[in-house]
């Protein structure tokens, strides 16, 4: 899958495509089968599968303080849509600029000028451009007049609900990991690197790889049973807490997992974390004495769901 970033680096040979857009946060079913509706049509029209997307997502860049958190980061959506047959991922800039940019501005840079489009799957609920004065009519009606589909998104439903980011995100808000797996088509998993921490799990018997998020906020905190993926012998059992530490007083979300009967070493590997399980919420102890009795407890219960118990 080729990453563009930018419509300043869209080159004559990007040109002629089928496309979506949107934040295919999750990346969950309905993205999947909006994925799979124009597979179809990039086969028909022997044309490559293209995804735009932005970064930040809109809402981050009008609300930085008050969007939901991410499901996906940008490196986490680049691997997940790498499995749906996407060609091509053009990533735009959302910055002022690109808000204020009038919505024909955006149709013509973009749509017809940048990409060629030839067959275009939005909702019809989709706005863009300054004041959010574009919409599926406007769309529709440059089709029209430059040779190009423009068909709605249809809605996908699971248990007579839809299927969104805001419900995978409700979900594991919820500590609910059987249903944000359901709406995903597979478990949630957060992805980064191990870097050296302060070493307090070693003091107590319970090392732990530290994995930087580089997130704001996450969509779920706690402790979790979890599988790890990235290094070898994968898939590596253990157990996580997402969250501050309150016992140790920290300020920033971190990743801690200890994994099970594991001793090497993987500062610096790239890893992912499936959350499987969720154990119970963090909270602050006492003592580091009364800590340590504790993730005892979460170890064992770990333990006992990985193996089926």
């Amino acid at each position: 899958m080729q990453i563009i970033r930018g419509s300043h680096n869209l080159r004559s040979y990007h040109r002629g495509c089928v496309a979506t857009i949107g934040n295919f946060d999750g990346v969950h079913l309905g993205h999947q089968a909006v994925l799979g509706q124009l597979a179809e049509k990039a086969d028909e029209f022997g044309l490559p599968l293209t995804v735009i997307t932005f970064e930040p997502q809109p809402e981050e860049y009008f609300r930085p303080d008050a969007a939901p958190p991410r499901l996906t980061r940008l490196r986490e959506k680049v691997q997940a849509l790498r499995r749906y047959a996407v060609d091509r991922l053009l990533v735009l800039c959302f910055d002022a600029a690109f808000a204020a940019q009038e919505p024909q501005a955006f149709i013509d840079r973009v749509l017809v000028n940048g990409l060629g489009v030839r067959y275009l799957v939005i909702g019809d609920d989709f706005r863009f451009g300054r004041q959010r004065a574009g919409d599926f009519d406007m769309l529709s009606k440059a089709g029209r007049e430059h040779g190009f589909e423009v068909v709605n998104m249809h809605t996908f439903s699971l248990d007579s609900e839809r299927i969104s980011s805001t419900r995978v995100r409700t979900a594991l808000g919820a500590g609910d990991l059987n249903t944000a797996e359901k709406l995903l088509g597979r478990p949630y998993r957060m992805s980064g690197r191990v870097a050296h921490g302060d070493k307090l799990g070693r003091t107590i018997g319970f090392p732990t790889a530290n994995i930087h998020l580089h997130r704001k906020a996450t969509p779920l905190r706690g402790v979790f049973a979890v599988e790890l993926y990235g290094i070898h012998g994968e898939p590596l059992p253990g157990v996580a807490n997402l969250g501050t530490r309150p016992t140790a007083c920290g300020l920033r979300t971190l990743l801690e997992v200890h994994l099970f009967d594991f001793t090497g070493d993987i500062y610096g590997a790239h890893v992912h974390v499936e959350f499987l399980h969720k154990l119970r919420d963090e909270r602050r102890f006492e003592s580091l004495d009364a800590l340590k009795q504790q993730i005892q407890r979460d170890a064992a219960q770990a333990r006992a769901f990985l193996a089926g118990g």
